[in-house]
């Protein structure tokens, strides 16, 4: 979601985002690493670098930022989402235990069906390389070719329309997007809840999480949907599978004058009910959201010597959006994560190399 001039009001509404919970913070896993703990964020997840190297860059006339989303593609590279209709490829290399390079090797226009902007926010790879990219317009899932020429659309279901055609908040809907291994489960996340849609019993906003199913070389049909417990005064970022059935959910924040608030959950959706014909949530008694644990508030990693443009907790946060894996290795991820600079002197591209081990189920 770009900052734009809503940053006041976002500071009003995300003032409750300052502390862990002793709830949440009960819940990380205990898996100690063994290597590195100077950069420990957490008993689960550990920063190995960041890199500023692409702030206010440009490539081929694009200015290389307002960066919103990441994905990893076919031939290597890492395609990356501006929420301004472009999509780059990015060269991204790293050496151990190093800050992460990246290079921009292609750029290509996105459009609408009528030639119009997106308010482009998710972003998939597909099986056969082609695109699918999220649009807080509508909001709207479509398909793109490496070209960027448009292929088609998904349905979407009507309540997640923005009013008044359904019940979600302008510039609050398809921010995250994942395709499950398998390739046949493509799940998006609201970014905040639908009008008339309570907390759960612990206050906690819920939001809806989108699946789309398919059966061979078939398009996406509608699927499931299910509620996700976000933190108060967050709202989740960005989702991405975690190869196991699990999502990985970045949860994000702003608060004026203190800065970002961002956290890394692990999400099961496996054992969560369809709230599809839920008008309401949180919804009956037997109505299971999915659950969720904590990975690492972010806040809490070393700064590794980075500085900030404004007030920040943390000098290494930012607004950041972004997130994919890009490499399993003996039980751990190591994930890219991008922030978005919404083009403004006054924040910064920066690109974070993690790495996380998961809880077992």
């Amino acid at each position: 979601m770009r900052t734009r001039s809503a940053l006041a009001a976002a500071a009003a509404a995300l003032a409750a985002a300052t502390c862990l919970t002793p709830a949440t913070a009960a819940a990380a896993p205990r898996q100690p690493y063994e290597h590195a703990p100077a950069r420990a964020c957490s008993p689960s997840v550990r920063i190995d670098g960041f890199s500023d190297a692409l702030d206010k860059t440009t490539f081929q006339g694009a200015f290389v930022g307002n960066l919103s989303a990441l994905a990893a593609d076919g031939d290597g590279t890492v395609a990356a989402l501006s929420d301004r209709s472009q999509l780059f490829s990015l060269d991204v290399r790293q050496k151990g235990l190093g800050a992460p390079s990246a290079t921009p090797v292609r750029v290509v226009d996105l459009a609408d069906e009528k030639g119009g902007p997106l308010d482009s926010e998710g972003l998939v790879v597909d099986r056969d390389g082609t695109r699918l990219v999220t649009s807080e317009t509508e909001p709207s899932v479509r398909r793109y070719g490496k070209d960027g020429k448009l292929l088609g659309r998904l349905p979407v279901p009507a309540a997640l329309q923005v009013a008044p055609a359904g019940r979600a908040t302008a510039n609050q809907t398809f921010e995250g997007l994942t395709l499950q291994p398998g390739g046949r489960t493509l799940i998006a996340s609201m970014e905040q809840s639908l009008a008339g849609d309570g907390p759960d019993a612990a206050g906690r906003p819920l939001v809806r999480l989108q699946s789309w199913q398919r059966h061979g070389r078939q398009e996406f049909a509608l699927g499931p949907q299910y509620a996700y417990p976000v933190d108060k005064g967050l709202g989740v970022a960005e989702i991405t599978a975690a190869g196991d059935g699990r999502l990985l959910v970045l949860e994000r924040g702003f608060t004026a004058g203190v800065g970002n608030t961002v956290r890394l959950y692990l999400a099961d959706p496996r054992r969560a009910s369809d709230v599809t014909a839920v008008t309401n949530l949180p919804g009956g008694a037997g109505t299971r959201p999915a659950g969720k644990t904590l990975l690492a508030d972010l806040g809490a990693c070393p700064s590794l010597g980075a500085t900030a443009r404004q007030p920040q907790r943390n000098p290494l946060l930012d607004n950041i959006e972004g997130l994919v894996v890009t490499k399993r290795t003996g039980g751990a991820l190591r994930l890219l994560l991008v922030s978005d600079d919404n083009q403004n002197p006054a924040q910064i591209t920066r690109l974070y190399s993690l790495t996380v081990r998961l809880p077992r189920p």
